[in-house]
């Protein structure tokens, strides 16, 4: 009998690139679902102008350079995917356009394509969206079904004029807000599902949400108008964030530990952006920061080999 042996790791998973990225396509359905219903045509025109020009940008670019397409694996779609539920309802389409090339051209090709990003393309586009048209970004619809016209986001009603939205309001999704943020349960929903799948890592989420409960735990027994802890958890992106955006495996900490440190730190800074800053919301640069610390909390949190000293170098 021959002892094959072959170069590390030895583990075998069963789901590939293309496994996971159509079952995290799968858990946003809920959220697309509400941000139908909640903002009609809108937002599937949205959708659709975000995710074809991913696809497309995706496209062009591996035939520019010369690459083997990767459309098969669908990560172009669910980043166009992720952008669009990242955007207010009524973003005009080129700049849908503009976001999506940024995410799939800037955030993931020119660092050498899918598991050699820094950033999260959808986050990193919608950065650069911000900062190019910030009061598109920063418009939002109100759901049709409560009425037609522009209105504050939870958020900015408790930052502004200390004005809370209701639990039942942000727990179903009749709130002011990007498409894919409004609905908790809808997030919660999908999210659930891709930690029972472990196509997302629980640490990450559950580190994050546990410091932003006690913070806000903390904040409110301080001052009420701090809000509650579940008006924190439900409202802006940091469902969203806490399950399909800081659980990228590319961007976020390889080491358990490290994954602890990444999602604490986001929902440290997500709070001190929320209560201290002139901003009411803060996942999306939380995120963008602590992927940027990535590469760090990945050196001082691998295990060092068996023998080594606390330095990683061998014994003399």
């Amino acid at each position: 009998m021959l002892l094959k042996v072959n170069s590390s790791p030895h583990l075998n998973q069963p789901l590939d690139t293309r496994g996971i990225m159509i079952r995290v396509a799968a858990a946003l359905i809920p959220a697309v679902a509400a941000s139908i219903y909640f903002f009609g045509l809108a937002a599937i025109r949205v959708i659709i102008i975000c995710v074809s020009a991913s696809i497309l940008t995706e496209a062009v670019i591996m035939l520019l350079r010369k690459k083997k397409t990767t459309l098969g694996d669908c990560s172009a779609l669910v980043t166009g995917l992720l952008l669009a539920l990242i955007l207010p309802p009524q973003t005009t389409g080129y700049a849908a356009i503009i976001g999506s090339v940024f995410a799939i051209a800037i955030g993931k090709q020119i660092f050498g394509g899918l598991g050699s990003n820094i950033f999260n393309p959808a986050l990193i586009a919608r950065a650069f969206l911000m900062a190019a048209y910030p009061k598109m970004l920063t418009t939002f619809a109100s759901p049709r079904s409560v009425d037609a016209v522009s209105s504050a986001t939870p958020l900015a009603l408790r930052k502004f004029s200390h004005n809370f939205t209701p639990l039942w309001d942000l727990f179903t999704g009749k709130v002011s807000g990007s498409l894919g943020e409004t609905s908790a349960i809808c997030l919660i929903i999908g999210g659930a599902y891709l930690l029972i799948k472990k196509i997302a890592d629980w640490r990450l989420s559950l580190s994050m949400l546990s410091t932003v409960t006690l913070i806000a735990f903390i904040a409110v027994k301080i001052n009420p108008i701090n809000g509650s802890v579940l008006f924190h958890l439900f409202s802006g992106g940091l469902l969203l964030g806490a399950f399909f955006m800081a659980t990228d495996p590319v961007t976020t900490p390889a080491t358990k530990k490290g994954r602890y440190i990444f999602g604490t730190g986001c929902g440290i800074l997500i709070m001190i952006i929320r209560y201290f800053s002139g901003l009411p919301e803060g996942v999306m640069y939380s995120i963008l920061f602590m992927n940027a610390l990535t590469p760090s909390i990945n050196r001082y949190t691998h295990p060092r080999p068996f023998g080594n000293k606390a330095s990683g170098k061998g014994e003399k």
